[in-house]
Formats: structure tokens, sequence, C-alpha cells
């Protein structure tokens, strides 16, 4: 009895608790939205000065008055990240009504770190690289001067998701009239105005649809630099058009709608001298040739006894690889050529992958530091080398690769070999679209580019083909790995190496995808060229 007393009494409590609970989470929730601290409209009003400086000129000197709900919402370039207040400590406070935590990473990390600006700087160069490589003049804000009466930017106009923007470059220069009036409509968000300008007329703020007039030109341009877009349908990837118009004149523009991309960066340690092993991991897939491998291994130990190896092993009955710095990733038997380069670069946890056949075999004209030094001073993504066969004859495979529309039955594939041009400072380089099957990549624009799991016995330009747009690829013929011998006798294989040949060269073999019907309804191809 005592104890079912106890038990009601604590139910007793919790649920008395319960509207006080809820008196204290309303307060906290009726307050969410645009908070504008104290001070902070010294900041906002600078912010629509940067924000408008240098469009329609000449009206700087006319007077505008924040509207601080809209104009709180613009993207500032100065988050914090700021927890909620313990404003109460009750049983099952957190469990209801769990509170928002933050965490200082700067702080955090920094402060433990043996060398924390020397790791500030590298972080900076590493950003720094990362926004070039991934800038386009498509990005650029152009503001459309006024050929016709309106002014309105053509590209580089960008807002995240559910945020606020500011609408640059807006205008209306037409003759003097007894009034005169803008039009903007949206689909996919609403107009508002983060500042107003006396003697100009604002309909339809926080809708679709917009009309902006004044007697005063010179008023009604600088009322449409403080005109914001709000968007309002979520979706992380897409972009609204909007009409801009007056009487008789009508145009659209688009504006971007997006998340900002995160950088993928990676700490190396000192970004001077380049350390291989903090750089490169080298990734291969095994099937029926140990002893191959085990040549590969050490021929790599020769010159990189510190390199990871990732090995993507899909035996029957697999062996293990001993050894440091190897990690060995067991598959299902026979799952095939390119699920196990989707194994192996998945674990890849080094800004580059290096990608080689089982059979290959370094030397010291396997200079990975070349590799990683046009990496790092280009654009590329990616850079293949050269494969040297037993002959002495020296292969870089380089090829180009296009699509040309072919209408309702599919698209034209045309495959030639050669390069586009050479890359500067680098003269023993090339730009291509497909290289040899000895390269190395940044290793998230591998993974995004991917490799077909279906692809299980034959493969190599279909990587390429699926990349075609999205990797930068390169060619350098100065860094060579050379091949093991595939000239075998009958009589002197091994019932592994005939074992091999069966899978992978066997006609009869009918794992995996049709090509045809790879490039035919994976790729929609409707025919092929090469040379």
């Amino acid at each position: 009895m005592r104890l079912i007393s106890i038990r009601c009494f604590g139910l007793i409590v919790v649920f008395g608790l319960l509207p006080i609970l809820l008196f204290y989470s309303w307060n906290a929730w009726s307050g969410s939205g645009v908070v504008i601290r104290l001070g902070q409209r010294g900041s906002i009003q600078k912010l629509l000065e940067e924000r408008t400086k240098g469009f329609v000129g000449g009206h700087d000197n006319i007077a505008y008055h924040v509207n601080e709900a809209v104009a709180g919402r613009l993207a500032q370039n100065a988050c914090v990240c700021e927890g909620d207040p313990e404003t109460f400590r009750l049983p099952l406070a957190n469990l209801l009504f769990p509170r928002v935590w933050a965490h200082n990473l700067h702080l955090s990390f920094l402060s433990s770190h043996p060398d924390p600006e020397g790791v500030k700087r590298h972080r900076a160069q590493e950003y720094s690289s990362s926004q070039k490589r991934s800038y386009t003049p498509a990005d650029e804000l152009i503001v459309a001067e006024a050929n016709s009466p309106l002014q309105y930017p053509t590209q580089g106009v960008q807002v995240q998701p559910l945020r606020t923007a500011i609408i640059p470059g807006l205008g209306l220069r037409e003759e003097t009239r007894a009034n005169h009036t803008v039009h903007l409509t949206a689909t996919l968000g609403t107009f508002d105005v983060a500042a107003t300008v006396d003697a100009v007329s604002v309909k339809g703020d926080g809708e679709m649809h917009m009309t902006v007039s004044s007697p005063d030109l010179d008023a009604l341009n600088r009322q449409l630099q403080f005109v914001t877009y709000t968007n309002t349908v979520f979706n992380p990837k897409t972009a609204d058009t909007v009409q801009f118009s007056t009487e008789g004149h009508r145009s659209f523009f688009t504006i971007k709608v997006g998340h900002d991309r995160v950088p993928e960066l990676y700490n190396s340690g000192s970004p001077g001298e380049y350390n291989i092993s903090a750089l490169v991991t080298i990734a291969t897939k095994t099937f029926l040739r140990y002893d191959k491998l085990k040549d590969l291994i050490d021929s790599i130990r020769k010159y990189y006894p510190t390199v990871t190896i990732v090995i993507a092993d899909d035996n029957e009955h697999p062996k293990a690889v001993p050894g440091p710095y190897i990690d060995q990733y067991i598959m299902p038997f026979k799952k095939g050529w390119f699920a196990g380069r989707n194994l192996a670069v998945s674990q890849v946890i080094t800004k580059y992958v290096l990608w080689v056949d089982d059979d290959f075999i370094f030397s010291s004209n396997t200079k990975l530091e070349k590799m990683v030094d046009i990496l790092e001073k280009t654009t590329l993504d990616l850079v293949g080398g050269a494969v040297r066969e037993v002959t002495g004859y020296t292969a870089t495979f380089c090829h180009t690769i296009s699509v040309e529309a072919g209408g309702e039955d599919g698209n034209c594939l045309h495959i030639r070999q050669g390069h586009h041009h050479s890359v500067d400072g680098f003269p023993s380089c090339v730009v291509a679209d497909a290289v040899i099957n000895f390269f190395m990549g940044r290793t998230e624009k591998v993974r995004q580019a991917g490799f077909n799991p279906r692809l299980s016995r034959h493969g190599h330009l279909e990587f390429f083909i699926d990349a075609l747009g999205s990797l930068h690829i390169g060619s350098c013929s100065d860094v060579i790995v050379n091949h093991a011998s595939k000239i075998k006798l009958p009589w002197s294989q091994t019932s592994s190496e005939k074992a091999y040949e069966h899978f992978r060269y066997s006609s009869k073999n009918t794992e995996g995808v049709n090509p045809d019907e790879n490039f035919y309804f994976r790729n929609r191809f409707k025919c092929m060229t090469s040379n």
C-alpha cells in the first residue's frame, strides 16, 4: 500500500506541474520569430547600405525607414550558435520540452590543439582552394542595364530555402510622368521591403505579387533597392522565375533556391611539404589473384611504407592479407568489379584516393607526389597516369567523350582517342574525359560519380561516361606504373589463373548487366561511335 501511495503522489505532482510547464513553454514559444536585439539596428542599417550600394546610382541621398521585421531576416554573415537558457528544473522537463543546446567548436577544438594558429591557417587555405574549385562564372551577379526601362539581375541571385534575401539591381529608367509603377510576380515565394521610402506606395507586401509606384522616379528606384524575396515552398534545389514589369514592358529573371554548399576539407597536417601517407589512400579490388596482389603490395611498400591500402575482396575462399596499414574488406562471392570499387572508395578517409589494379607494380617512376601536386594546384578532380607493359609500351588511354542530342529515340555517344588541351604549368599533363585505369582523384568527387555495381566483370569507360559533366579530368604521362606480365603458356597456368580468365573473359558469362542495356536504357543512348 505504501508503494502504491508513493506512485499516486508522484503522478499527482507530475500532472499538477503540467500546467506550469505548459505556461512556461507557451511563453517561450510565443516569442518565436524574428528577434531584433538591442544594438542590432545599426548593424542592419549598415547591412542594407552594403547590399544596395552601386545599383541605380544617384539615389543614396534619399532617406528611408528600416522595416525591422523584414530586414532582420536577411543573412548578415555573422551567425552565432546559442542554446536555450535553462529557465526551470522540474521532473521530465527536458523530456517534454527539450532545450536547444550549443557547442563552440572553435574554442573546443582549438583549445586542445598543439598548434591552433597553424591549423587555422591550414583550414583557411583548404577552404580557399575548395572555393576556387567550385567557383563558376555563372554564380556571379550580373545586372542588365535598362535597355528597356527595366533594370534587373540576370543571374547570381540566390536564397536559402524558406529564407529571405534582397533582390539586387532592380530599377526603372523612363521619362518623367505623373506616376511610375512596376510589378513583381513570383511562384515560389513572396515579396516585401526591408525599408520604406516616403512618397512611395507599396501594395502586396508579404504576397506573391507586389506593386510599387510613386510620382517621384528617384524615390521609386530608392525603394526598389530594398525589395526582398522570401522563399515559401521548401525545395533544397530549385529556382523561382520572377516577372518584373511596367507599362508596356515585361522581363523575367531567376532566383536560385538552395543551400550553400558545405565544404569537405581534409586536415592532413602541415600545408607545406606533401605528406603522402596523410593525403593519399591506395584502393584496389582483388579476385583470384593473391599472388599478383602480394607483388603489388611489396612494390608499394618499397616506396610508400606507411600509405594505407584498402582492398575489396570478393573471393569465394578469402585469404587474410597481412601487413601494417592494410584494410581488407570481404565481399560476397563474385560481387563484381564496380561493386568492389564502390566499397573500397567508401572506406577512404584521406583527401585523395589512388586506384590501382591488383596486377600493377610500383617503380621509381610511380611518383604519387606529382599527382598530388597537380590536384593541389589546379581545378582538376581526377588525374590519370601511364601504365607500362612488359614489352616497354606505355599507354595513357586518353579519350574525349561527347553526347549529341538525338530526339525521342535517345542521344548519340561519341568517344575519341585523344585529349582537349595541355595543362598550364604541367608540360606532361593534358585535359581529357577518360583516362587509364590508374588514377588519383579527390575522394568526395569520386564518390559522387560512383561506380555502377551492376557492371560486375567488365567496365572502365562506363565510369567516365557517368562522370561526364561532374568530374574535371586530366592525365600525366610522367607518372608511370608497371603492369605485370599477362603472357602465360597454357601448360604453365595455375588453376587460379585459369579460373580468373574464365570469369574475366568468357563470352558465356552472363553475370551483371548487358553493356547494350547499360548504354541504351540507363544512359538513354541510341547509338555510339568510337575509334
